[in-house]
């Protein structure tokens, strides 16, 4: 039974990885493994040999000796520890997304628009580099990817050019994104499973992100496409009308809302997604109370029956991408299956028996993430090793699976995305941009090493 389960999973996750040339959402396959693999453990569960316990980060003694209805109930209460993990990540997920749709709602990302003045293209490359290195760290490196080349496309009209932007700002967004815990979906399942701490993330993970951003928009820089000034490319078409009375309050109020998660879960001490509904909370106020101004008091009364439709929350809600959503409950439930029958765990007892040092086997992980998905591999990770708190194997693994997936355009999300909005195809990105994610990842690693002698 173990191995049509692990067959399963293969083929779902093969289904995810060839998700462009099947013509299927990621989705489909993702919480469909899942609910096949949960099936045959039910199935199949007075057979098995091996049970782990994930509350302990153990396996259960003599689990072959329990009766049936033990191990039912024991199949249960794993189902809802696991249920109840990735509810606290989805859930954070869900309240991010809706504050960064609110922001939106408002036109709050045209505001960088007013900080971009200069025509010169090495100049523009180093502000968008920054920019998404620190959008990424607060609003996740896929939004920050989408509000970026949105605010490419309108400032430049040559496809060309705009693709080669667009490159170096997935490598941006992956870097920023990896050294804050809410910067990366696979870096917040490690803080959300209290694997790292907000303030030693950022220690070990700051200046190798910084490096692996920096390296190669300084080698860029030198390259052709980025050389003279866009006084040809510049789009003179008018600028397009926007109400923007309160766009810079709620950027900023999104935004610091966002950031005082971490610093509302380290007074606290509980989970990231409180403090996340905490901030949605304030957020949605605001936004109701600036989208009520709109309306004049004669006219309040008309909408008093329509409000839902008027809401800047109901339509924010609206927008939420719901299949990235299921796709990572999906992945996240399909491998705690794995996990749950004490497969990750003996595979990484014979991998670290193979491989001694595991800075190979994370930097394979690294590597392994630009192929296939990072978060089932970190899901994995997370099942495989039992390291403390803060164990530097944990950053180290938080940094390669978040900025390896730059190396080929589809081994992120911000690469995913960046795919579709610019149409960038994926040998364009291998010749072009891989080598330069792959410098970025080595300079990053090393620095990472060398770092983490001295932190700590």
């Amino acid at each position: 039974m173990e191995i049509i389960i692990v067959l399963v999973f293969v083929l779902g996750y093969l289904a995810i990885t060839l998700e462009h040339n099947l013509k299927i959402d990621k989705l489909v396959p993702a919480v469909a493994m899942m609910a096949i693999c949960w099936a045959l453990i039910a199935f199949g569960l007075d057979g098995f040999q091996y049970w782990f316990d994930s509350a302990n980060h153990a396996l259960i003694d003599a689990f072959s000796s329990f009766g049936h209805e033990e191990k039912l109930h024991l199949m249960e209460e794993t189902l809802l520890h696991h249920l109840g993990k990735t509810a606290e990540i989805l859930f954070f997920l869900l309240g991010a997304m809706t504050i960064v749709e609110i922001i939106d709602y408002f036109d709050g990302f045209s505001t960088f628009k007013t900080y971009i003045k200069t025509k010169s293209k090495t100049k523009l490359l180093w502000i968008f580099s920054f920019l998404a290195f620190i959008l990424s760290a607060i609003i996740d490196n896929l939004t920050a990817t989408i509000v970026l080349i949105t605010i490419l496309q309108k400032i430049i009209s040559d496809k060309e050019t705009r693709m080669w932007f667009a490159g170096l700002i997935i490598i941006a967004a992956n870097a920023g994104g990896a050294w804050s815990p809410i910067g990366d979906v696979t870096t917040t399942m490690l803080w959300i499973g209290n694997k790292v701490s907000t303030d030693m993330l950022i220690q070990y993970l700051i200046l190798p992100s910084l490096l692996c951003m920096a390296v190669p928009s300084l080698i860029a820089s030198f390259m052709k496409p980025f050389k003279g000034d866009l006084t040809e490319s510049i789009q003179d078409s008018p600028e397009e009308a926007h109400d923007t009375k309160y766009s810079p309050i709620m950027l900023y109020l999104g935004l610091g809302m966002i950031l005082f998660v971490p610093v509302f879960k380290t007074i606290t001490h509980l989970p990231p997604y409180v403090g996340m509904m905490l901030s949605l909370g304030v957020v949605c106020t605001f936004a109701e109370i600036f989208s009520t101004r709109h309306f004049s008091l004669t006219s309040l009364s008309d909408h008093s029956s329509d409000v839902g439709h008027h809401s800047p929350v109901h339509k924010s809600l609206s927008k939420i991408e719901m299949p990235s959503v299921l796709f990572f409950f999906g992945i996240l439930m399909a491998v705690a299956a794995l996990e749950s029958l004490g497969m990750l765990f003996n595979f990484a007892e014979s991998l670290n028996t193979t491989i001694p040092n595991s800075d190979i086997v994370v930097l394979l992980l690294g590597v392994g993430s630009a192929v296939i998905d990072n978060v089932p591999l970190v899901a994995a990770s997370l099942g495989m090793f039992q390291n403390e708190l803060n164990d530097p194997l944990w950053h180290f693994i938080a940094f390669s699976a978040g900025t390896g997936g730059s190396m080929l355009i589809i081994g992120s999300a911000a690469g995913v995305v960046a795919m579709g909005m610019e149409k960038i195809s994926f040998f364009w990105y291998f010749k072009k941009i891989s080598w330069l994610a792959f410098i970025g990842f080595a300079v990053g690693s090393v620095s990472f090493m060398i770092i983490r002698g001295f932190v700590g």
